[in-house]
Formats: C-alpha cells, sequence, structure tokens
C-alpha cells in the first residue's frame, strides 16, 4: 500500500511573520546592504517568490521590520512611558531585546532604510513625547531625546564602548529617564 504524500498546509500569515522575523535577525546582524533575499528566505524556510509576493521588495521588507516594533510600541504603550520603554527594550539581554535599532544603525549608510525610520517612527516617537511638554520648543526636545536614544544605541551595540557597552539596564534607565523628565518637564 502506498501512502498518500502529506499536503503541507498553507499559513501565509505564519510565512509572512517568519519572513518578517528572519529579515529583522539578519538586518541586525549584518545590515541592509550585507542582507541578501535569498538568505532572508532560507532563514525563514519559505521560497523567495513569497518574500516579494507579501513585502513587494527587499527595500519594503527592510521598512516593514523597521515599523513594526515601533508602531506596536507606540500604540500599546502609554505616552508618559514610551521612552523608558523603548530605551529598556533596547538594553535588555539578547533574548529579550528588541533589534529593530540595531537593524537601523547597521544600515544607516542605506538611504530608504534611513528615510523610512525617520518617516514612519522618527515623526511618531516624536509627536508622542512632544505632547510630554508644554514648552514651546516640545518638538526640538523631542528630537532631541530621540537622538540621544539612537546615540546610546549606537555607543552601547555598534562601537561596543565601555562602560556603557556593559553597564546595567537598570543604572542606565535610572540615569537616562532622569534628565529626560527635566527636558520633558511642564511649567506648571
Amino acid at each position: 500500500m502506498t501512502e498518500e504524500p502529506q499536503v503541507r498546509k498553507r499559513d501565509s500569515a505564519a510565512t509572512k511573520a517568519a519572513l518578517l522575523d528572519a529579515a529583522a535577525s539578519l538586518f541586525a546582524e549584518r545590515g541592509f546592504d550585507r542582507t541578501t533575499v535569498r538568505d532572508i528566505a532560507k532563514l525563514a524556510g519559505a521560497n523567495q517568490a513569497l518574500l516579494f509576493r507579501y513585502f513587494g521588495s527587499k527595500d519594503a521588507l527592510f521598512e516593514e521590520v523597521l515599523a513594526r516594533g515601533g508602531r506596536e510600541q507606540i500604540a500599546t504603550t502609554p505616552p508618559d512611558e514610551l521612552l523608558g520603554t523603548a530605551l529598556r527594550s533596547m538594553l535588555e539581554s539578547d533574548a529579550r531585546r528588541d533589534r529593530t535599532l540595531d537593524a537601523y544603525l547597521r544600515s544607516t549608510g542605506h538611504d530608504s532604510a534611513a528615510a523610512a525610520v525617520r518617516r514612519q517612527l522618527g515623526e511618531e516617537y516624536a509627536k508622542v513625547l512632544a505632547t510630554l511638554t508644554d514648552s514651546d520648543d516640545a518638538d526640538l526636545r523631542a528630537d532631541l531625546i530621540l537622538a540621544w536614544l539612537l546615540g546610546i544605541g549606537l555607543v552601547r551595540e555598534i562601537t561596543g564602548k565601555e562602560p556603557l557597552a556593559s553597564a546595567d539596564p537598570d543604572d542606565v534607565c535610572r540615569l537616562v529617564l532622569g534628565a529626560a523628565r527635566t527636558l520633558l518637564e511642564r511649567s506648571g
């Protein structure tokens, strides 16, 4: 008796999520330019054609990877906790850490990637952070906080400069959030 070959049930949502996860991992590790569509598909256990079907291009996939974590964080985090949540997620140990910032920092030379982050995330984060102060220069203050956050990620994760690279996340959060409160204070 011959067995019928089992047909694997297609699950487009699971395949799309696997492609996003694989891309996020590889972009964080290698950056945009050194990550190939073939490598992403292989890591996800999917066909390259599906990557193009679901995302259209490597650039569009990269934009989705960068925006995915940020959008969720903005949507689920109260404004007064957003900076702390973003900072903490960046500082967590490898298993729990959001690697979106790593992907962004390792791909800063890629123009469309940088534009996507500025457009999709930078403006959204800044808009939320600007609501935390009633100062006339609220937008500038929010941008300064974002620049500080990116700088912390760059020094800690990309350059590995000590003592920040191995600093305890609780200490970093305590110091940064204390200073940020001053920058984002309300007048009355």
